[in-house]
């Protein structure tokens, strides 16, 4: 018996010690999101930015935060409550809860990164409130590559995403010139490629001289359910019911800030 409750005791030490390291781990980020909203709750977005990542930044002015913050009822804050967390490398994840002045409470999962050793906000997501379609289902929780797990958005969010991205696509295709695409996709994307380089990229459609923006008016049909990868990207598939010749396409996107921005967009037409 004595062996076996030195076992137990153990056993306890060892849960005490990793439950320990985890919330030392984690502390940084939980320390970064209540200055966040600290600053949130003193509507001094200026300051809020400072918390937030060099992509984060890049991808949302002050003007565009606060928007978002108000309008999913966050300006209103009062205090956090943070329930679930993990780490892998330099990423992160916080999932809790912000209780508003007027007592409402709000899901919320901010998204980390290491900057120069300090944890920064990578993108924040909060769940649409209201009825949802079925095809809204959680990513799997954690974060890793994973990598800003998240929620798969519904279908008619999924019919906007894909519709707003041909519609800048066929902008630029008309125009000859891929410029004003550019200027809508991710901040990873646009690291990646110049203007130029895009250019080249879609020569062929270029060259094609189609015009895709008889495209507008149109509502593509999803042709699957979209995912999100374990990269957390997410997929989107489908297609426009034009004659003879039938547009696909395949658009990817990650979750930069606060919103889904563009990393690869694929065009087929037959």
């Amino acid at each position: 018996m004595k062996k076996g409750w030195k076992i137990l005791t153990g056993i306890a030490a060892v849960i005490v010690l990793l439950l320990a390291v985890v919330m030392f781990a984690t502390s940084g980020m939980r320390s970064t999101a209540d200055d966040f909203f600290g600053s949130v709750k003193q509507q001094d977005m200026t300051k809020a930015r400072t918390y937030l990542s060099e992509e984060f930044k890049a991808s949302t002015n002050e003007e565009a935060l606060k928007e978002f913050l108000s309008r999913s009822a966050l300006l209103n804050f009062k205090e956090a409550k943070w329930a679930e967390s993990s780490i892998n490398g330099g990423r992160g994840e916080l999932n809790g809860t912000i209780t508003t002045e007027t007592g409402g409470n709000i899901p919320i999962k901010l998204m980390f990164i290491k900057e120069n050793d300090e944890w920064k906000i990578y993108a924040m997501q909060k769940p649409t409130a209201g009825l949802q379609p079925s095809e809204s289902s959680e990513a799997s929780a954690g974060t890793t590559p994973k990598k800003s797990a998240t929620t798969v958005p519904g279908k008619a969010e999924q019919i906007a995403l894909a519709r707003q991205s041909m519609h800048d696509f066929a902008l630029s295709i008309k125009s000859k010139n891929m410029g004003h695409f550019r200027n809508t996709i991710s901040n990873m994307w646009q690291s990646q490629f110049t203007t130029e380089k895009l250019n080249e990229g879609y020569a062929p459609i270029i060259k094609a001289d189609i015009d895709l923006t008889v495209l507008d008016p149109l509502v593509p049909i999803l042709d699957q359910e979209a995912s999100i990868n374990q990269d957390g990207v997410l997929i989107i598939r489908g297609h426009y019911p034009t004659k003879p010749s039938v547009v696909s396409f395949e658009s990817k996107y990650i979750y930069e800030g606060v919103s889904w921005k563009l990393i690869g967009f694929f065009l087929d037409v037959k």
